[in-house]
């Protein structure tokens, strides 16, 4: 069954709350700029609204848009990354305010996933992207183990890769304002 893009991507535009692969893990996601599909998101995995979600965009320009204090050590630490890496960044502005951990931080990724850079660039904003899971539990490592729960409650599903085993969620790295570097997840 091939994917129709443009029928999702307007279903984005309009508020819509999806289940989709990316390059790490089975996500939620929608549009990280509308206030009322986060808030969806959080409702679906009971996640209390202080903790933050990861975004995802589709290169620097996308990055640099919505994160003004852009420290120049982040073009570095993309570079040198072998595997999917988040980076916390500083006084974020333009996303939605639920999408932001209490002091204005979000983790970002650039993504290089095929179906996510298409989401991305078709909708022209970046893309929500946090575990398929009710909060607290395991992240799921296949289609098979999402819970039924979250599989009705989202608008859309992207079945694509769904007999993959996905199961390595992103390094993750703070930054500083100063260009400090901290070491989240590995």
């Amino acid at each position: 069954m091939k994917t129709d893009y443009p029928h999702i991507i307007e279903q984005l535009k309009a508020g819509a709350t999806m289940l989709y692969p990316t390059d790490t893990i089975w996500g939620l996601g929608c549009d990280a700029t509308n206030d009322d599909a986060c808030q969806q998101v959080l409702k679906l995995k009971n996640r209390p609204s202080e903790k933050s979600f990861i975004v995802l965009v589709d290169g620097f320009p996308m990055l640099e848009r919505y994160v003004p204090d852009f420290h120049p050590i982040c073009y570095d630490l993309a570079d040198l990354a072998t595997r999917p890496l988040t980076i916390i960044y500083p006084n974020v502005s333009g996303l939605a305010p639920s999408v932001l951990a209490a002091d204005g931080s979000v983790g970002i990724r650039i993504t290089s996933d095929p179906l996510c850079l298409k989401l991305i660039q078709g909708l022209r904003k970046p893309i929500v992207s946090t575990s398929a899971n009710i909060s607290g539990e395991k992240s799921p490592a296949s289609f098979g183990e999402i819970a039924q729960q979250i599989k009705t409650g989202v608008d859309l599903i992207i079945e694509e890769r769904t007999t993959e085993q996905m199961n390595q969620a992103s390094q993750i790295i703070k930054i500083g304002l100063n260009g400090q570097v901290e070491v989240i997840r590995k």
